[in-house]
């Protein structure tokens, strides 16, 4: 096997596609719980077996557009990364009927989450080297770099 080293200027676009992309994907979710609780809630209902009030629906959303936006950032890239890895991860999780049966109504559409689980879980391994359009960089990204086997 040939090994070859992608360095991390190489690297740092796609991270940015990833991160950036996944922050819209989130955004969208994160919003509808601020400008339509009642949705949230019906989700919260038939995922979640709960049913917070209309008011904690819409902190929810708020909480989490904070966290997004501080992800699309780049900013607070252990925590941000990672909450967004942990909510995505317990949310495909909580689809887990639809997904071991996906040719049933509309469940192929839940699989759009297992590929970007694992982008998510991608960009958090691969956090350090996402310092494009990032407010929190690695300068110590440049010197060590992966090495990836081609």
């Amino acid at each position: 096997m040939h090994k070859s080293t992608t360095a991390p200027g190489e690297l740092a676009p796609a991270l940015l596609a990833i991160r950036l992309s996944a922050a819209a994907f989130f955004l969208v979710w994160a919003l509808e719980k601020v400008l339509s609780p009642a949705d949230g809630q019906r989700v919260f209902q038939n995922f979640y077996f709960s049913s917070p009030p209309l008011e904690a629906i819409v902190a929810i959303g708020v909480v989490q557009t904070l966290v997004i936006l501080a992800f699309a950032a780049g900013a607070f890239k252990l925590w941000t990364y990672g909450a967004l890895l942990l909510m995505h991860a317990v949310s495909t999780l909580s689809t887990w009927a639809r997904l071991i049966d996906p040719y049933s109504g509309p469940n192929q559409l839940f699989w759009a989450a297992v590929p970007t689980l694992a982008a998510l879980a991608a960009l958090f391994v691969l956090r350090r080297y996402d310092n494009l359009l990032a407010v929190e960089r690695d300068p110590k990204a440049h010197d060590d770099r992966p090495e990836l086997v081609a």
